[in-house]
């Protein structure tokens, strides 16, 4: 649904949300997000490039936040980093599709409106103050078979 790039810049800044605005250094955002230090550091420099994060250089710098996580949407570091894709026109490039979406792109697309609600309704706060714990990928028994 989202590409890898989408989902390291998600935890570069929940990560960042979590440290209330103490800068971390890619190293550490790395280590805590375990994303490869080489592709973390393209994705920082979107979300810098984007508005969504500070950077400052020297000894006590570091990355932060740039705006509080509250006012930051799941939405925005997905845009910031890899834009979701939306139909605009018939991908088969039929001539009756031309003016109108046909039945299969309009859905298609209606999802990927849908898409973007939620991911927009969603703050990074919202990901913090998640409630619910953590649920495995898949039943443990199929990763550790007795």
């Amino acid at each position: 649904m989202i590409s890898q790039t989408a989902e390291y810049a998600l935890r570069a800044v929940t990560c960042l949300a979590a440290a209330e605005g103490g800068p971390l250094t890619a190293r550490q955002i790395a280590t805590l997000t375990r994303v490869p230090a080489g592709y973390l550091a393209k994705v920082l420099q979107s979300l810098v490039r984007s508005g969504l994060v500070e950077s400052t250089r020297g000894v006590h710098g570091g990355f932060r936040l740039a705006r509080r996580p509250q006012e930051m949407s799941i939405l925005d570091v997905v845009q910031a980093v890899d834009p979701l894709q939306r139909i605009r026109d018939c991908p088969l490039h039929l001539k009756a599709h031309r003016h109108r979406l046909c039945a299969l792109h309009r859905r298609l697309d209606d999802a990927m409106r849908h898409i973007e609600e939620i991911l927009g309704a969603a703050s990074i706060s919202d990901l913090l103050d998640e409630a619910e714990p953590v649920r495995p990928l898949r039943d443990a028994s199929q990763v550790f078979p007795e």
